[in-house]
């Protein structure tokens, strides 16, 4: 058991290294996050009518590129589910294109189950920062918590602010997210040449 406790410690030194040589990557990702999310706060109807929109090309865009692949391989197994698929995605896609706003409430709820796992998998980020690096997991902690709040709030708002509730969450939670990654990015900056130190 005593020969693994070195190995854990190097890899703790290991990665509050890394953390410190690439700091600025983490902050330069955290500012974009929060001027984006700022932009976002506040003009929530045009981000919510982006984000639509910008769903609506990716079902339509995979649905034709399904339809073409399913049709060159009309042997291969599957091949009517395959169709049934791709038509799928491309009238989806249309849907969404054509009358953007009567996609904004299915897309609400896919933003209710998006904020759920990304609240816990920050929650369980940050639980790991504390166990392993003992860096600033707080603030990754409290996204993730308040990506949990956000569900609850658009699940109860539903279906009064759909048209705003999604480019107003997203913009809270790219905030909270970026200022996370700044945080932690700079403790990482102040914090890894005492652990490199204490290696030599």
């Amino acid at each position: 058991m005593s020969m693994n406790t070195p190995d854990i410690e190097q890899i703790k030194r290991a990665v509050a290294t890394t953390l410190h040589e690439h700091w600025q990557l983490y902050v330069g990702e955290g500012v974009v996050l929060v001027i984006l999310g700022l932009a976002a706060v506040a003009i929530p109807a045009f981000a919510t009518l982006a984000i639509e929109i910008l769903v609506g090309w990716i079902f339509l865009i995979s649905g034709v590129v399904g339809l073409i692949t399913t049709l060159r391989m009309r042997q291969a197994p599957g091949f009517w589910w395959a169709l049934v698929s791709a038509i799928l995605g491309i009238a989806a896609g249309a849907v969404l294109l054509l009358r953007p706003l009567s996609g904004i409430l299915s897309l609400t709820f896919i933003l209710i189950v998006f904020f759920l796992v990304e609240g816990g998998a920050s929650i369980l980020f940050a639980l790991e920062h504390k166990r392993e690096l003992s860096g600033r997991w707080g603030w990754m902690l409290v996204s993730g918590i308040v990506d949990l709040i956000l569900a609850a709030i658009i699940l109860s708002g539903l279906p009064g602010i759909a048209t705003w509730a999604i480019g107003m969450l997203v913009g809270i939670n790219m905030v909270f997210g970026g200022v996370g990654l700044i945080a932690m990015a700079l403790h990482a900056r102040e914090s890894a040449p005492s652990s490199a130190a204490s290696v030599q």
